[in-house]
C-alpha cells in the first residue's frame, strides 16, 4: 500500500472514531497475541513494525539480547478493520520479522513461503475452506469444566433446535460480529456432542483463509464471553462424546482459474493430480498429525472409540473416499477434504504442511490409494482388516515429524525444531500427571 493510500486509509479509519489497531500476531501454540497501537503510529506499525520481545512468545528461537532479540510485527493495512466488539479499535494482521528479515519460526511466514512457492513454481493458487467446530464450556461452583448449556442433554444432539433456541443470542451475535467482519456467512448448526457447535463461512485463498480463523477465534471468544461462556477450541473435552475437528476444504486452481485437482470423469471425481496430492497427504499423515492434531488431548479425539451419540466421525484410519467420511481424506465436489485437523492446531504451519505433503505427492508421482468405499467403523466392529491408522498419542507423532526429513524441510527445519522441542516439553509435562482415573483404578489396587 502507497503512503498516500495509508494516509487515506487512516483517515477513513479516524473518521469511523477508530483510535486503536490492535496489532496481532500468532505464536508457535496457535494463539492470536498482540498490542494496542494508537492511530498515529500505525504507519510506523506498517513501516517498521510494532516491537515484542522475542523470546516472550513461544517458538520464537530468538536471544534475550542483540539485534534480533526483538520480533518486529509488520502491520498488513490490508488486513485493517474495525473491531465490533472493541469500539474504537481496528485489527490488523503482522507478519514476523527479526534483525530485518522474514522471521522463519513466524507460523504466517512459514505459510507465506509455501503459497509463494506455489504460485512461482506452479502459477497454482491453494483454496481452503475451514470448518470450525467448537464447544460452548463454563465452570461450576467448584470450578470444573462443563457444557455451558445445562439444558443440552440429549443422547443425540445433532441440529438440536432447542438448543439453537436457548443458545440464540451467542449465536446472533457470531451473526452480527462476522457480518461485521466482512466474512461470509453459510450456516450454524449444533454438533453431535452436548455443547458443540459448527459455524460455516466462505472459503478463500490459504494465507487469507487462515487469517479469518485467527480472526474468528478472536471474535468468538469475545461474544461467548459477552454470554457467560467460554468459547473452547480443546478437541475432546467431553470424554464420552465426539470431539471437535478443524476439517481443511481444499482445492487448487491454475494461472487461469482452472480447477487442477477436479476431474468429473475421473475416479473419485478427481484428476491424476487430485489422486497425488491425496497421497501424499497420506504419506506423510504420521508426522502431518504432530502439526494438525498438536496436543495431548488431540488424540482422545483420534480415537476408535464408540460415542455417547452412538456416531463418530474421527478420522483414525489412513484411507480416501468419496463422501467417506470415516477416512482420513474425503473427496467431495473435486475437492479434498482433510479432516485430521483439530482446532488445538496451529492453522498457518497445518496448511502449509499439508500443501507441503501434497506437492511432494505430486513430484514424486505417488499413486493413487485404492478409494475406499466401506464403512471403517463397521469393519472395525466386525474385526475385519483396516488401513494403517493414525498415531495414537502426541509422542508417536512427533516421532514421526521428527523422522520425517522431507516434510520437515518443506514446511522449514528452524519452525519444527521449535515445534518439536516445545510439544516433547508438553508431553513430559503431561506424562508427569497422575488422573483421577488412576487414582481410582490403582490407588486401593491389592
Amino acid at each position: 500500500m502507497s503512503l498516500a493510500a495509508l494516509d487515506e486509509r487512516i483517515a477513513a479509519l479516524r473518521a469511523q472514531g477508530i483510535h486503536s489497531v490492535l496489532a496481532t500476531f500468532t505464536d508457535l501454540l496457535g494463539a492470536p497475541k498482540g498490542k494496542l497501537v494508537p492511530l498515529d503510529g500505525l504507519a510506523g506499525a506498517v513501516d517498521t513494525g510494532a516491537g515484542f520481545a522475542g523470546p516472550s512468545i513461544a517458538g520464537t528461537g530468538l536471544p534475550r539480547m542483540g539485534a534480533r532479540s526483538e520480533y518486529m510485527g509488520l502491520v498488513r493495512p490490508e488486513s485493517l478493520r474495525p473491531l465490533p466488539f472493541m469500539p474504537g479499535v481496528a485489527h490488523a494482521v503482522c507478519d514476523g520479522y527479526a534483525g530485518g528479515e522474514p522471521l522463519d519460526t513466524c507460523p504466517r511466514q512459514v505459510l507465506r513461503h509455501q503459497v509463494q512457492r506455489l504460485k512461482a513454481e506452479r502459477g497454482w493458487t491453494l483454496w481452503v475452506g475451514i470448518e470450525p467446530e467448537f464447544f460452548l464450556l463454563n465452570r461450576d461452583a467448584q470450578g470444573r469444566w462443563q457444557v455451558a448449556d445445562g439444558e443440552d442433554r440429549l443422547a443425540k444432539p445433532s441440529y438440536d433446535l432447542q438448543a439453537i433456541a436457548r443458545n440464540f443470542g451467542f449465536l446472533d451475535g457470531m451473526r452480527q460480529t462476522l457480518d461485521a467482519l466482512g466474512f461470509e456467512l453459510q450456516q450454524m448448526d449444533h454438533e453431535d456432542a452436548t455443547g458443540q457447535y459448527e459455524i460455516n463461512y466462505r472459503h478463500d485463498e490459504a494465507l487469507a483463509a487462515a487469517d479469518r480463523y485467527q480472526l474468528f477465534k478472536l471474535a468468538a471468544h469475545a461474544v461467548a464471553q459477552q454470554h457467560g461462556q467460554v468459547f473452547s477450541t480443546m478437541p475432546k473435552p467431553l470424554a464420552h462424546a465426539p470431539g471437535s475437528g478443524l476439517h481443511f476444504h481444499l482445492s487448487l486452481t491454475d494461472a487461469q482459474g482452472r480447477a487442477v485437482m477436479a476431474d468429473p470423469a475421473g475416479a473419485l471425481g478427481l484428476s491424476e493430480t487430485g489422486h497425488r496430492f491425496a497421497a501424499g497427504l497420506l504419506h506423510h499423515a504420521d508426522a502431518l498429525a504432530a502439526l494438525c492434531a498438536p496436543t495431548v488431548n488431540s488424540y482422545k479425539r483420534l480415537a476408535a472409540s464408540r460415542s455417547a451419540s452412538g456416531t463418530t466421525w474421527s478420522p483414525v484410519w489412513k484411507a480416501v473416499g468419496d463422501n467417506n467420511r470415516t477416512c482420513l481424506v474425503r473427496s467431495v465436489a473435486g475437492r479434498l477434504e482433510w479432516r485430521l485437523p483439530d482446532p488445538a492446531c496451529n492453522v498457518y504451519v497445518a496448511i502449509a504442511a499439508t500443501l507441503a505433503a501434497g506437492l511432494s505427492g505430486i513430484d514424486q508421482a505417488l499413486p493413487a490409494a485404492e478409494p475406499c468405499a466401506d464403512d471403517l467403523y463397521e469393519r472395525h466392529a466386525r474385526g475385519e482388516p483396516l488401513p494403517a491408522r493414525l498415531p495414537r498419542d502426541l509422542l508417536a507423532a512427533l516421532d514421526a515429524l521428527a523422522q520425517d526429513a522431507p516434510l520437515r524441510e518443506a514446511v522449514g527445519a528452524a519452525f519444527c525444531d521449535q515445534f518439536l522441542a516445545l510439544k516433547h516439553e508438553e508431553w513430559a509435562a503431561w506424562s508427569q500427571q497422575v488422573s483421577g482415573w488412576e487414582l481410582q483404578r490403582y490407588a486401593d489396587a491389592p
